[in-house]
């Protein structure tokens, strides 16, 4: 199986898969990785490659697809148990026959061996998802570029193939994050990183997509954290001092809800000062009104005493005009000035 049978000429599928982490969906353009790709998981030890691993393979077989777990770490048994921590049951699916393991150590056969082997088992169980976990173990068995090289051909299988593989590979504290130790990271469709931050006096872990071609997908950095009910990835917070998880991220977050009860307490407050300052108001308003009534209501009265005391002058004034019997008509009323002239006619 040379490396001149390598072709790029297999077909590329626009269908999705889900990750098995719903938002490890969202963070891949709200669908997943392309059916058919691959997909590449690096991290340091415990940042829960495996784990991510065993999430995608139980979301799989839950479609009802089949599985094939080359494993060159731990044995099926080891597997199916530490998965059971985190809430997930590989056992039903192997006994369904949806999901397959093939556990060795990288040093019981040389590489073309292993090859060989991978080959005979993809097409013996046919399957719609492999794992490789670990790729690196593989280093121990040959170089780094005899590995790359067998590497390069088992990809090239599972895309003509229209496989989505999934394969994990150990990087060392040390090593520079995104570069990988068998050096395929160029090979792979979606590079997802897993990597531990220090801080607060613990460890937690945090995950980045690195890159994932043909799709948007997201660049910010999540806590990943693992626990009965599986994987779950947390939005992470950013203060003065850098990215804040575990405990620091509770801390922060306690904080906020004190600050943002504390802001609820002020408005609340605000809102009785204004009720109180509206009822004061309102009070003095009624006041000011009923003062207005009052005086008004005396205003009125006046008015009319006086418009009283004008008529009654009036009469009395006409009635002496009549009685002096006043030549000047214009003493006398409109009414009572015609009344004499019709007389005197």
């Amino acid at each position: 199986m040379p490396v001149t049978s390598i072709g790029l000429d297999h077909a590329a599928s626009s269908e999705r898969v889900s990750t098995g982490i719903p938002r490890l969906d969202n963070m891949l353009g709200m669908k997943g990785y392309y059916r058919g790709s691959s997909i590449l998981v690096t991290g340091t030890a415990g940042t829960g490659k495996s784990s991510m691993a065993a999430h995608f393979v139980d979301a799989a077989c839950r479609r009802g697809e089949r599985c094939l777990y080359f494993a060159f770490e731990e044995s099926r048994n080891q597997i199916v148990r530490n998965m059971h921590s985190i809430g997930i049951d590989l056992a039903q699916w192997v006994n369904k026959g949806l999901l397959e393991f093939r556990n060795s150590r990288p040093t019981f056969y040389g590489l073309e061996m292993h090859l060989v082997s991978m080959h005979k088992a993809i097409e013996s169980f046919n399957p719609a998802i492999v794992v490789v976990d670990p790729i690196s173990n593989l280093i121990a068995a040959a170089n780094e570029l005899e590995v790359k090289s067998m590497l390069s051909r088992l990809i090239d299988f599972l895309k003509m193939k229209g496989i989505t593989a999934l394969c994990t590979t150990l990087t060392s504290g040390g090593a520079v994050l995104d570069h990988t130790q068998v050096g395929i990271s160029s090979l792979m469709d979606t590079w997802i990183l897993l990597q531990a931050i220090e801080g607060s006096g613990e460890r937690n872990r945090s995950l980045y997509v690195l890159k994932s071609r043909g799709m948007e997908h997201s660049n910010q950095i999540r806590e990943f954290t693992l626990g009965s009910n599986g994987a779950e990835l947390i939005d992470v917070y950013v203060g003065p001092g850098g990215v804040l998880t575990g405990a620091a991220r509770v801390a922060q977050q306690a904080r906020e809800q004190f600050e943002s009860l504390e802001h609820s307490q002020e408005v609340e407050r605000k809102r009785r000062d204004i009720d109180r300052k509206k009822v004061v108001v309102e009070a003095q308003i009624e006041a000011l009104r009923s003062a207005f009534e009052a005086e008004k209501d005396d205003l009125e009265q006046s008015i009319t005493k006086l418009k009283h005391s004008q008529e009654v002058h009036i009469k009395e004034t006409q009635g002496m005009a009549l009685v002096r019997k006043a030549d000047d008509l214009s003493q006398v009323p409109e009414k009572h000035a015609k009344t004499k002239k019709r007389g005197d006619k």
